[in-house]
């Protein structure tokens, strides 16, 4: 690990910690020349099928778009983040793990409602009707 202060090519690890949230490590770092001290993060890069659109255009499976329509149809209920987090969590885990190149938006859509189901009533009808 290159120090981003003196491009020295050296760091040490003082620390390492595991975080389960995103799937990944956090470490703490110094580097041996000018002992300035940064933090990295590791995580996971994962390869998610393209999304093909009703209209039939095809753009990249992106996690944080599936959040921001959950946090939509959940908002002003009583759910918490990680109740949220952990619901992505597992669509992205189905998305992915059909080993398919390509996904309908619909596909997405049934696994989001299936999930919204368990979780509240309410939040389920807010993303049913959109």
């Amino acid at each position: 690990m290159k120090c981003p202060y003196c491009s020295h090519p050296q760091t040490r690890v003082l620390e390492t910690r595991s975080l389960p949230h995103i799937g990944g490590i956090k470490r703490r770092r110094e580097c041996l020349s000018c002992k300035a001290r940064i933090n990295t993060q590791e995580t996971y890069i994962l390869d998610y099928p393209m999304l093909i659109k009703k209209d039939g255009r095809r753009e990249p499976f992106q996690k944080s778009k599936l959040l921001v329509g959950i946090q939509a149809a959940c908002q002003k209920r009583a759910i918490s983040q990680s109740e949220i987090d952990s619901t992505v969590e597992r669509i992205s885990d189905k998305i992915r793990n059909r080993g398919e190149k390509e996904v309908t938006s619909e596909l997405i859509g049934r696994f989001v409602m299936s999930e919204l189901k368990k979780l509240d009533e309410v939040a389920y009808v807010r993303f049913a009707s959109v």
